[in-house]
Formats: structure tokens, C-alpha cells, sequence
């Protein structure tokens, strides 16, 4: 398909197969006539989309739908979105905490190792300037205005500099996909490492389905993770933005 469509077309289709899912099966408000409007324009491009992912299932790099793919269509594609909640968030401080507090420095990530570490590049200032953002309508990329603090071996850390981290590194053609920041193939294992034992290791299937059903976050990431699995597997980088 990508031989057929340009990053930033099916990008497009992306949020294009987001938004209408969100306002056909999602939106249990009364329809406007705006919305009922937009749902009828976008009604020939849904269905040329549909027909041109008809053949995503069958690709190696389609990612699980069960797994926050509501409105997907294009297969390798998802979406975080805002604001990160923050029992999310509280979630990812304890289960980092946890991991620094009962794994021997040698059998950490070599994520965490170099997120701990004082010259580590994650410094946090990136997020903590989206942190302070709220749009002229009342929008937020984080809810907690204050990041949280990690204790111990993490003294020096905050959530700020795990999101830093997650936001992955600069793109060198964001031009042409339109997405400015990457996860490059060969940083694609150790991040898959990271996010497995931060996620999902030592979880209970009870607990798993308790953070999904309380969590549109939790899930989300779980699809950044699967999405990371396939990028390792395909050799291949994974973007951002």
C-alpha cells in the first residue's frame, strides 16, 4: 500500500478512520447537523479507504486490533490521545520505581540504565514544557500540572524524563512523513524491552484487564509496544509525533 500512498496520506486516513469511528459508535451524544453532515461527506473517501486496507490484516506489520484499534483501519497505524491520565501516569512511576527498587543494576533495561544515569539525554525539559500547554479550548497533553517524583535509586527522576524517553528521538525526514520523531531500528529491541517489563511483566490477566477497562491510556501504549515488536521484528523504525 505504501507503494500506492504517501506516509502522510495514510496518516490522514488514519485520523480520517479515527474520527468517524469516535462519531458514529463513540459519541453517544445526539448527533448535530455538523457532525451528521461531515459523517455523509466523508463517506466516499471512507470507502476507498476501506477498500485499500482491505489487505492490512494480511500484512506483517498490522497490529492487533483488539489492542486500541477502535476506528483503525490502516493496520500499522495508531494513536495515543490527550491528555495522559493520570492514574496512567501514577501507574508508570510505580512500575518504574518498582523495577529500580528489585532489579539488580546489571539485569535492568539498558533503557532505565541510561535514564538513571546522570548525563542521561531524557532530561524531562521537553515534556515539561507540554506540561504547562493548554489550548484556548481548555486542552492538556498531561492532567497532572506536576510531574511525579521517583524516589531512591530514581531521586533524580520524574515521569518528565520517562515521557522524554517514550517521545523516542528526532526525525531526519520529518518532511516528507510528516511525523517528527522516530524510534530508529536499531533502538527498536531495547525499547521493546523497556515498555514489556514496564507494561506487562508480572501483571496478573486480572489486573491486565482492570487497567484496560479503567485506562484509555494503558491501552494505547500497549499498542505503541505491539507496534515496536513488529518494528524489531521487520527491521524497521517506528513513528512518532
Amino acid at each position: 500500500m505504501r507503494a500506492s500512498y504517501s506516509e502522510k496520506h495514510l496518516r490522514e486516513w488514519g485520523r480520517l478512520s479515527n474520527l468517524h469511528a469516535r462519531l458514529t459508535t463513540g459519541d453517544v451524544s445526539v448527533p448535530t447537523l455538523d457532525k451528521l453532515e461531515w459523517v455523509e461527506n466523508a463517506r466516499e473517501e471512507m470507502e476507498m479507504m476501506q477498500a485499500a486496507t482491505s489487505i492490512c490484516p494480511s500484512c506483517p506489520a498490522c497490529l492487533p486490533e483488539d489492542v486500541a484499534g477502535d476506528g483503525e483501519v490502516v493496520g500499522c497505524l495508531g494513536r495515543i490521545n490527550y491528555p495522559i491520565e493520570a492514574q496512567f501516569e501514577k501507574f508508570l512511576a510505580d512500575r518504574v520505581q518498582l523495577t529500580l527498587d528489585t532489579l539488580d543494576h546489571a539485569d535492568q533495561p539498558r533503557l532505565l540504565r541510561i535514564l538513571v544515569d546522570p548525563e542521561s539525554p531524557f532530561d524531562g525539559e521537553a515534556t515539561k514544557d507540554l506540561r504547562r500547554v493548554t489550548t484556548p479550548e481548555g486542552l492538556r497533553f498531561f492532567e497532572l500540572r506536576v510531574p511525579i517524583r521517583l524516589s531512591r535509586a530514581g531521586t533524580q527522576l520524574t515521569t518528565d524524563n520517562i515521557f522524554d524517553l517514550l517521545a523516542g528521538f528526532r526525525s531526519e525526514d520529518s518532511y516528507e512523513t510528516t511525523y517528527v520523531r522516530e524510534l530508529p531500528n536499531g533502538a527498536t529491541a531495547d525499547y521493546y524491552d523497556f515498555l514489556d517489563l514496564i507494561l506487562r511483566n508480572d501483571l496478573t490477566q486480572s489486573e491486565t484487564v482492570r487497567l484496560t477497562d479503567r485506562s484509555n491510556t494503558y491501552p494505547q501504549f500497549l499498542r505503541l509496544l505491539a507496534a515496536i515488536e513488529r518494528g524489531e521484528v521487520l527491521n524497521a523504525r517506528v513513528l512518532l509525533d
